[in-house]
């Protein structure tokens, strides 16, 4: 629970970090963020297995980096879902994904240091 907490508490900060720094990116209150990471926790949760696993043969062509397109169309796919969230298109969906995705590696690593 505490894990689930920290996740969504971190997303929403680094939603709200990105709606500053990225152009393109539009995130109305401080709760469409919190709402933003549950529903990209979500969809990260059961959406993107599946579709890891249909894209697989694309994903070997690619070695790999066709996941940073499906990360970005996951974003894409909480902004069109949540009022009060939009992006503008592909360059800052795929900047939004970026920057989530660096606080995560920077807050899951001191996590297993403080263990």
């Amino acid at each position: 629970m505490t894990r689930m907490i920290v996740y969504v508490a971190t997303s929403a900060l680094a939603l709200l970090i990105a709606n500053e720094i990225v152009p393109g990116l539009t995130i109305d209150t401080w709760q469409t963020a919190v709402f933003a990471a549950v529903v990209l926790g979500v969809l990260n949760s059961f959406v993107r297995p599946i579709l890891i696993l249909l894209t697989l043969p694309i994903t070997l062509i690619t070695l790999g980096l066709f996941i940073l397109v499906i990360n970005v169309l996951l974003f894409m796919t909480a902004a069109w879902l949540l009022p009060g969230f939009a992006v503008t298109g592909f360059i800052p969906a795929a900047l939004g994904t970026l920057l989530v995705s660096v606080v995560h590696l920077f807050v899951g690593k001191t996590q297993k240091e403080s263990k």
